[in-house]
């Protein structure tokens, strides 16, 4: 009938069977680590970034930057009607553009109806009450930036600064 050895297998006592479990045990966990890799790097790609890992390196590309001196285009002053309902309020301000080099200087020269058109589109469209906190001021700032950047070709413009702003 059933032969020792056999026997000793299929009631789980002998040396074959503790070797086979080990093989099993092995593989089971090689397969799981391997599994649990892929998951890992699957994750990883798909993820989307930490925002504070980002903040830091932005934080960090900015300093690096921040040593070069870039070129500076100062715009006539705006005085523009605000947005204010039943008051009429105006704003007086002069910006200067930070550009990334020269060549976007040139360019800045050549696009100039093009700026002082965003940024009179812009600006009407605010109240005196948005843009009187240094919040409103940056948003402002930072809308004005984007929509001037949208169309420039050969850079950019790096920072905005207000060097006159009155409202009355």
């Amino acid at each position: 009938m059933v032969d020792s050895q056999s026997k000793e297998i299929l009631e789980g006592k002998g040396p074959q069977t503790k070797k086979l479990m080990l093989v099993i045990i092995i593989i089971s966990a090689v397969f799981l680590g391997v599994m649990a890799a892929g998951f890992y790097i699957l994750w990883s790609k798909v993820a989307p970034p930490d925002p504070e890992v980002t903040l830091e390196y932005d934080s960090i590309k900015k300093q690096a930057d921040g040593d070069k001196i870039r070129p500076v285009f100062t715009l006539d002053t705006f005085v523009v009607n605000l947005a204010d309902r039943g008051a009429s309020r105006y704003l007086r301000t002069t910006l200067d553009l930070e550009l990334t080099d020269e060549m976007t200087s040139e360019e800045v020269k050549q696009r100039l109806p093009q700026i002082r058109n965003a940024i009179l589109m812009i600006i009407p469209s605010k109240t005196s009450k948005e843009i009187r906190t240094t919040e409103g001021k940056t948003a402002m700032r930072d809308e004005i930036m984007e929509k001037l950047n949208a169309f420039m070709k050969s850079g950019s413009v790096t920072n905005i600064y207000f060097t006159e702003f009155v409202i009355q």
